[in-house]
């Protein structure tokens, strides 16, 4: 019988060294990525940053805010050749915990309509959606929408 045994993956704070691995993976998952700027605004105001370490690699990254009871869900990304293997999943839930424990009672996020894979996540968690915002994100054609989504900690 030949067990494999998966490596744990690692939750830990996100620092400015660690931006250009974190740009690496944005770039290579979205057409319209953060910036390097954005990533080192949000670790300047103290917004909760992670990386994701795999083996000691970084294959993923999440930023959350937390204000008055409420999170907003700003960046989950998951390094494209790693997704579909729960990572989003385990990175996803351990930022929910991470809200509960602050006291958090409602994680917001947007998402696009055209990421399936992202909805699904966030659905099978959840998350039932409560909005729109029109033209939203950008679009190699047009402007894309956001659904809103929420869930009760």
């Amino acid at each position: 019988m030949n067990a494999r045994v998966e490596p744990t993956p690692v939750l830990r704070r996100m620092r400015a060294h660690d931006v250009e691995r974190v740009m690496e993976i944005e770039v290579g998952a979205y057409p319209f990525p953060w910036t390097d700027g954005i990533f080192r605004d949000c670790i300047r105001v103290g917004y909760d940053c992670w990386v994701l370490e795999l083996e000691g690699a970084v294959v993923g990254h999440a930023v959350l805010a937390m204000a008055a009871g409420e999170a907003h869900l700003l960046n989950l990304t998951v390094e494209a050749g790693r997704q579909g293997r729960g990572l989003g999943r385990f990175l996803l839930r351990q930022l929910m915990q991470r809200a509960r424990a602050s006291d958090v009672e409602v994680l917001f996020l947007e998402a696009r309509p055209s990421n399936l894979a992202a909805l699904r996540l966030y659905r099978s968690e959840g998350f039932a959606q409560v909005g729109t915002r029109p033209s939203y994100y950008p679009g190699e054609q047009e402007r894309e929408d956001a659904w809103v989504f929420s869930l009760r900690l």
